[in-house]
């Protein structure tokens, strides 16, 4: 058995290591592919449409090898523009009259800076909108596939590029999966094989196939088929789409796959990006999320009883996400939780780790990412819909037939509700007659772990919601039952929880009570050396030691090592 690499020699800190040559995969596109499958076209026509100088290219880690000849053909193309330019030519006209030449009349054209992303700050389905800002972008070309969530700050050209696919063995597996005619099928698929769903459809219409719908792209998550359009009879009524079947080319996103198990009638996927296409052996097979959606329904109930929920940042580019955060907040502080905030890049789970005192954590992202299903974590990742269902109480709450990724269909859904009430509940709220004592208990009732069955002492930290309320609209004549609510609510948080600042801080009552480790060396007691006096003594000040790793010197001895 070797050795861990820590009993190695200490003499080979100071060896230069040879660095490591990684063989990068090579371009399998041809130039004129190349020129094709990255629609360097219409990129340039819709970069000078839109008169912008400063470009980002963002690609995913897969078509980074493809990355400097992209760069270069649109270098190239757009330079090529620039000198075709009827502005420039009109200019060119006029040289006798100001007295340039065309030389210096053509470097008057600013020319486009592009640069290339190479590391997406969060999803590569994301636009990256922080990197891209970094280089002061004014666009930004996305390629590969995309969420297609709305961007906040800056327009955005996406190039889809695409997968080849067997259409043959698509449509072979289509024949044998429906065999009625008049099944009512949408067809969709992963964006890089959405340029082979009109072929498909046009070829089962002429089979005879009376109801056929092919999905078209459509930059909108809050669809009912999310960022593709739906059936004219969809549109009016969102309950029909039951009737219908879903057709999906290549295995979609976790997200995706709920969302259409709870809308429509069924769904088959195609393994389009398993194998080869040169096969004609595959098959769609039905989708089940039954044992997902038993999982998601158990963390959600674990989370019930959490004190403390971490909020995870996950994106700066979707638009509404800040409201997004402000709804969760909302949610947990009405709910007398505690929620704290934190921006990161890419989730995993040694960064969600450190903060052991976090009970569950909310991801605020892209529809698509916010599902993270891994067992990695040391604490259970919902969604902002699964923490609405997490925050409802016991006896009120209902797994319902929906699933919702898109966090802007919560925001509206929360203003429609906020618009739609009367205000009746918190007129009766504000009532306070009698004095404490001749109350109902002030306490909420026993709360219990689903899982183990125990009592959670401190499921809510920061107080119940109503009592604050209460607090907080008492009339300015009853000063004596304002005071009485207010110290009760206080001396209950000094005795229970730390605060700081006067503050409750379920963190630092974590800190407190739960972290004994103190550092290294906290286990030795501290001993001053004093003089006669009882005055503590300074160390005698001398030349430590210095030099290298392999070998210190004491001062200018360098015998004493």
């Amino acid at each position: 058995m070797a050795a861990p690499i820590l009993s190695t020699p200490a003499e080979h800190i100071l060896e230069e290591i040879s660095p490591i040559n990684v063989a990068l995969k090579e371009s399998a596109l041809s130039e004129e592919q190349l020129y094709v499958q990255y629609e360097i076209k219409r990129t340039v026509n819709e970069i000078r449409a839109g008169k912008w100088k400063r470009i980002a290219l963002q690609f995913p880690d897969h078509m980074l090898v493809d990355a400097p000849r992209v760069f270069q053909h649109l270098q190239q193309d757009l330079k090529n523009a620039r000198k075709n330019d009827s502005s420039v030519d009109l200019l060119a006209k006029n040289v006798a009259n100001t007295q340039m030449s065309s030389a210096d009349i053509t470097k008057t054209v600013v020319e486009e800076t592009l640069c290339i992303l190479g590391d997406t700050s969060y999803g590569a389905c994301c636009v990256d909108e922080v990197a891209a800002e970094h280089t002061d972008a004014e666009v930004v070309v996305h390629y590969g596939r995309s969420c297609l969530s709305p961007t906040a700050r800056l327009p955005v050209i996406y190039i889809y590029t695409s997968n080849p696919i067997n259409v043959q063995a698509v449509l072979a597996s289509l024949k044998d999966l429906y065999t009625d005619k008049n099944e009512h099928v949408c067809i969709m698929g992963d964006i890089p094989y959405t340029h082979a769903i009109p072929q498909i459809a046009q070829r089962l219409r002429d089979d005879g196939y009376n109801n056929i719908f092919e999905t078209k792209l459509l930059r909108d998550p809050s669809s009912p088929l999310p960022n593709r359009t739906v059936p004219s009879e969809v549109e009016s009524d969102p309950e029909t789409l039951k009737r219908w079947a879903v057709f999906h080319l290549s295995s979609p996103p976790t997200s995706l796959l709920l969302i259409l198990s709870l809308r429509v009638k069924s769904v088959h996927i195609f393994p389009a990006d398993s194998g080869s296409t040169s096969e004609a052996n595959h098959t769609a097979e039905e989708a089940s999320t039954h044992q997902l959606l038993r999982r998601r329904y158990a963390l959600v109930t674990r989370l019930s009883s959490v004190p403390v929920f971490g909020i995870l940042i996950n994106t700066l580019s979707v638009s509404n996400y800040m409201q997004a955060l402000q709804h969760c907040q909302d949610l947990i502080k009405r709910a007398g939780k505690k929620s704290y905030v934190f921006v990161v890049g890419k989730v995993n789970a040694a960064k969600v780790a450190n903060f052991s005192e976090i009970g569950g954590w909310v991801v605020i992202g892209c529809w698509e990412s916010s599902l993270i299903e891994s067992k990695d974590f040391y604490r259970p990742i919902i969604t902002p819909f699964e923490l609405e269902v997490a925050l409802t109480k016991d006896d009120e709450r209902v797994w319902g037939a929906e699933w919702i990724g898109d966090f802007s269909t919560l925001l509206g859904r929360e203003k429609k509700a906020v618009d739609n009430d009367d205000g009746q509940d918190e007129s009766e709220d504000i009532e306070i007659e009698g004095n404490w004592q001749d109350q109902s208990s002030d306490d909420e009732p026993p709360e219990f772990d689903f899982r183990t069955g125990k009592y959670v002492s401190h499921s809510r930290p920061m107080g119940a919601a109503k009592q604050r309320n209460e607090s907080k609209s008492v009339s300015a004549g009853s000063t004596e039952k304002r005071n009485l609510v207010s110290s009760a609510l206080i001396q209950r948080a000094k005795g229970d929880i730390a605060t700081i600042n006067g503050i409750v801080s379920p963190g630092a009552e974590y800190f407190r009570s739960k972290r004994t480790w103190q550092g290294l060396g906290s286990d030795y007691e501290i001993a001053y050396e004093r003089d006669a006096d009882g005055k503590i003594q300074g160390a005698t000040m001398e030349e430590g030691r210095g030099g290298v790793a392999k070998g210190y010197s004491v001062g200018e001895d360098k015998n004493k090592t």
